[in-house]
C-alpha cells in the first residue's frame, strides 16, 4: 500500500490527474479539483497523502494535499453507493472541513451543490457521515462529555479529533464567539476554517 508520495511533479496527463515522479518512477493518482490549482508547475515538489483503491482490474492512487482530505475520503468510500470518483467530485466541490460542517448542519443543499448528489443520496450520506467522520460529540451527555474543560477547551478538542494542526485551530480559535452554546462555536469554527483554505 502507497500512504504517500513525495517527489516532482512530472505531468498533469488528463483532468484532474497528476503524475509525480519519486526517484524517476512516476505514480499517477487522480486528485481533486482543489489540489491542481495549488499544486504548481511541472518541476515543482509535491508531497501527496495517498489512498491506494484496489479493484479486480487495477490499482488507482488517489493523492490529496492534507491528511484529512484522506481522511474524509475514506469516509466516503465507506458509505453506501459511493465509489471513488462520487468521492472525490465531493471533495473538489466542499473542504473536509465545510463537509464536516454539513453534517453537524445537517445540511443537504450544501451536498447537492455537487454534480451527481441529489437529495436521497445526500440524505443518505448525511446519516452515514456522522459515523463515518467521527464527528465529535458536542452535547456533554456522553462518556466523554462533562470534562470540566473551557468551552474553548472543548472547541480545540473537537477540531483536533477532526484531524486539524495547532496553527489551524489557534487562528480559527481567536474569532469563535465565547456566549455562544460549545455546539455553535464548532460550527462556526468550522465554516471559518472552510472559508480559510
Amino acid at each position: 500500500m502507497i500512504g504517500s508520495l513525495r517527489g516532482v511533479l512530472a505531468d498533469r496527463p488528463a483532468p484532474g490527474e497528476v503524475i509525480v515522479d519519486v526517484g524517476g518512477v512516476g505514480y499517477r493518482a487522480s486528485v481533486p479539483t482543489s489540489l491542481l490549482a495549488n499544486v504548481g508547475r511541472n518541476g515543482s515538489e509535491v508531497f501527496l497523502h495517498v489512498h491506494t483503491h484496489v479493484r479486480e482490474d487495477a490499482i488507482v492512487l488517489f493523492g490529496f494535499a492534507h491528511a484529512d482530505e484522506r481522511r474524509c475520503f475514506e469516509a466516503l468510500l465507506g458509505a453506501h453507493g459511493v465509489g471513488p470518483s462520487l468521492a472525490l467530485a465531493i471533495l473538489s466541490s466542499m473542504s473536509p472541513a465545510a463537509l464536516s460542517t454539513a453534517v453537524l448542519e445537517d445540511d443537504i443543499d450544501a451536498l447537492c451543490q455537487v454534480p451527481g448528489v441529489g437529495k436521497k443520496t445526500a440524505a443518505r450520506l448525511l446519516l452515514e457521515l456522522k459515523a463515518r467522520l467521527d464527528l465529535p460529540s458536542l452535547g456533554g451527555d456522553g462518556p466523554s462529555g462533562g470534562t470540566g474543560d473551557s468551552p474553548r477547551g472543548e472547541v480545540r478538542a473537537a477540531l483536533v479529533e477532526l484531524g486539524y494542526g495547532p496553527d489551524e485551530i489557534r487562528g480559527v480559535l481567536d474569532v469563535v464567539d465565547d456566549g455562544e452554546p460549545v455546539e455553535e462555536m464548532v460550527r462556526s469554527a468550522l465554516r471559518e476554517l472552510a472559508r480559510s483554505r
